[in-house]
């Protein structure tokens, strides 16, 4: 049993992959409950999708993907956010619109790069379902500083993330920008997400900012206790998944969103059996 828990970290490739695992675990589920209380799921998804053309545009001038995703995805995330306040269309509209053209952009790029620069192109599947045992070194390096900065972010903000998200009329009474803080909102998602890549790629980043902060919404009774939760639920699904995908042999990606899936339906159950009363 004691081999089958620490065998694996044997290897320094598992010792890399599990300390991005705990990351995305750890990370993801924060950003992640500001989002679902607002009702923005699908901005997620549609961020991680077109992603890939800052990740394209990395590979075809062969810089590391951080230096072009990290902006890049920021930059996608403000477009998003001034397209659905500024051009009178409804934010899904919005968001739906960029989705489709960046990710086709995106495909075309790494189409392109392939031709051009042919065997540094990965093939598409791990880009959509991550490949968490091959990161490397500055992959673990770049992913804890940008870990840092999100967590310094959302410690800064979360009152002002927190008042805007359940009173967005009177943040702007007592003075509050909501319009920044939106923004701000949207940047620490990008971030996020491109931490999250590598782990779960770009098709189930959703899954692990969303679902296991559904699965604490479920179980707590204030706000900062579902951030708690999801966090600790993420650290449990990406670990989890991160053994799977080495004993079992399964994609680590999608073995980190069904364990996740799995506590979720955990904590529904508990739901109906035990309901929570919210305090907040």
């Amino acid at each position: 049993m004691i081999d089958y828990i620490i065998g694996p970290f044997q290897y320094s490739f598992m010792q890399r992959a599990l300390i991005v695992s705990v990351l995305v675990g750890f990370l993801l589920p924060m950003v992640g409950a500001y989002i679902i209380t607002r009702g923005r799921a699908f901005m997620t998804d549609a961020l991680a999708h077109s992603l890939v053309v800052p990740v394209a545009v990395a590979f075809l001038l062969g810089l590391t993907t951080y230096l072009i995703a990290v902006p890049g995805g920021v930059a996608i995330a403000l477009l998003m956010g001034y397209l659905g306040r500024h051009t009178g269309i409804s934010d899904d509209t919005s968001i739906g619109v960029v989705f489709a053209g960046m990710f086709a952009l995106g495909l075309i790029i790494l189409s392109v790069s392939a031709d051009i620069t042919p065997g540094r192109v990965p093939p598409i599947e791990d880009l959509l379902l991550g490949q968490i045992l091959s990161v490397t070194r500055m992959d673990v390096i770049v992913s804890l500083i940008l870990t840092v900065g999100v967590a310094v972010g959302i410690y800064l903000f979360h009152r002002h993330l927190v008042f805007t998200t359940f009173d967005p009329v009177g943040a702007r009474v007592v003075g509050f920008k909501t319009s920044v803080v939106e923004y701000l909102l949207l940047a620490l998602l990008a971030l996020v997400i491109v931490i999250g890549l590598s782990a779960a790629g770009i098709v189930l980043v959703m899954a692990m900012l969303v679902i296991p902060s559904a699965s604490a919404y479920l179980l707590a009774r204030r706000f900062t206790g579902m951030i708690l939760i999801g966090a600790a639920i993420g650290v449990v699904s990406a670990v989890t998944g991160l053994y799977l995908s080495y004993h079992a042999d399964w994609p680590s990606g999608p073995a980190m969103a069904l364990v996740a899936t799995v506590i979720f339906g955990a904590a529904t159950l508990h739901k109906r059996t035990f309901p929570v009363r919210s305090d907040e």
